[in-house]
């Protein structure tokens, strides 16, 4: 019986993870069908799963699988690298690669910030606030 975030796999048993039999080896198949061309719905489909692409590609990058301080080695560490470089490769190839690129530091100099003197208290927080930011004044 899965319990709160335990993967898919595993199960805990007097509070510590032990490997799913049957789970585990649909885990190392997922794995196996991806690898062979299968999109992530398909591979998981294949072992008999009903999941959506999202929860298929988490498990294909949970670490825990590799095995840690409390979770036993589902995967070993080529497969699981394998399988996140194809599914960079085909992220990239069908224009999905969208995260955020981290953009170059520019030479513009920040800006500081002062505020006048507070000589006014209002019971109501957002006014206190409203007054309090009309005090800050910037500089470039």
């Amino acid at each position: 019986m899965r319990q709160g975030h335990t993967p898919f796999g595993y199960q805990i048993k007097d509070g510590k993870a032990v490997i799913c039999k049957e789970e585990a080896d649909q885990v190392r198949r997922i794995y196996a069908g991806y690898l062979s061309g299968l999109s992530l719905k398909k591979a998981a489909g294949e072992v008999g799963l009903t999941m959506q692409h999202s929860s298929v590609k988490r498990i294909l990058q949970n670490e825990h699988y590799l095995g840690d301080a409390f979770y036993p080695t589902i995967i070993d560490r080529e497969t699981f690298d394998a399988a996140e470089e194809e599914r960079k490769r085909r992220e990239g190839a069908l224009g999905r690669d969208n995260r955020p690129k981290k953009e170059p530091c520019s030479s513009v100099p920040l800006k500081r910030f002062r505020m006048t003197k507070t000589d006014q208290v209002f019971n109501d927080p957002y006014e206190q606030a409203q007054y309090l930011y009309s005090l800050i004044e910037s500089e470039v």
